[in-house]
């Protein structure tokens, strides 16, 4: 069992001294492995699809304005072409936010939806986190390495229509909460992205046929009263491998989560199945 404390609501001065103080490592790290970064795009595609998601731009979100859902969809706009086209080659290592860059109002960045504290708040470049969460379940359907992978200490919103499972996204927040992946395999890949109409559209691309092909499980999933009285929420993500002729290969660790709970855990939902299909 993983018994969690209270969660402690930080002060704003300590929030901020935290801020300076993690952004410098990180700015710092920036710089020392400055040369291992992935930072060469290109227009043209590879060749092959290794994993494609698509996740709806505009949800209708308990007590969540749809302003800040078009907001999001501004700020989108802006951030994506800054990845769209990125080549990782071997030995290289994908960074969002040493792309993206701090998304400011001097950049155009709007006031978007935001989490702290289990609470929603405006923010200035708020709603990225549907780009990391759409990279960060692609590159779990592929042989890329997750080297760096955060999530919010706190479930929000119930199983409603999920159609993936409980913590398989990556929350986000300028320049130390980060999403990282690295290349180390022999061929080259690349990062695909697109703000249509009315979805975010990724693909993971790659310089050569896919040889396996790859599934996300979720195992031991549950439940628990805490001793102060709420509820977490816990569960782990598993890679599967397969071959092209459907013979699983190898079942290897992605990720743990654990979450304060904001809703009740006794609210009555459907059966889910989670489709892993490209």
């Amino acid at each position: 069992m993983n018994k969690m404390d209270k969660p402690i609501a930080r002060s704003n001065l300590r929030l901020k001294c935290g801020m300076l103080y993690y952004g410098t490592l990180r700015k710092l790290l920036w710089v020392t492995m400055a040369r291992k970064f992935a930072r060469t795009h290109s227009k043209e595609p590879l060749k092959h699809l290794c994993f494609s998601h698509k996740t709806l731009l505009r949800r209708q979100l308990k007590d969540v304005d749809m302003w800040l859902q078009e907001n999001k969809i501004i700020n989108l706009k802006l951030a994506v072409p800054k990845i769209n086209g990125i080549i990782i080659r071997p030995g290289e290592t994908f960074s969002y936010w040493r792309l993206i860059g701090k998304p400011s109002r001097r950049k155009g960045y709007v006031d978007g939806m935001i989490l702290r504290n289990g609470k929603f708040y405006p923010g200035t470049g708020g709603g990225l986190c549907q780009l990391s969460n759409l990279i960060f379940w692609m590159a779990a359907h592929s042989p890329l390495t997750i080297v760096e992978r955060h999530r919010h200490g706190y479930d929000v919103f119930p199983d409603s229509n999920r159609s993936q499972p409980f913590g398989s996204g990556a929350t986000c927040y300028y320049p130390h909460g980060d999403l990282m992946l690295r290349n180390d395999t022999d061929n080259t890949y690349q990062i695909v992205l697109n703000v249509g109409k009315d979805y975010l559209e990724g693909e993971i691309r790659v310089s050569s046929p896919m040889m396996e092909k790859y599934r996300v499980i979720e195992k031991n999933h549950r439940m628990e009263p805490e001793y102060w009285g709420g509820y977490t929420r816990h569960n782990e993500l598993y890679q599967e491998i397969y071959s092209l002729d459907g013979e699983l290969l190898q079942t290897r660790p992605l990720v743990e989560n654990h979450a304060v709970m904001m809703y009740s855990p006794f609210l009555d939902a459907p059966p889910t199945s989670y489709s892993n299909k490209n």
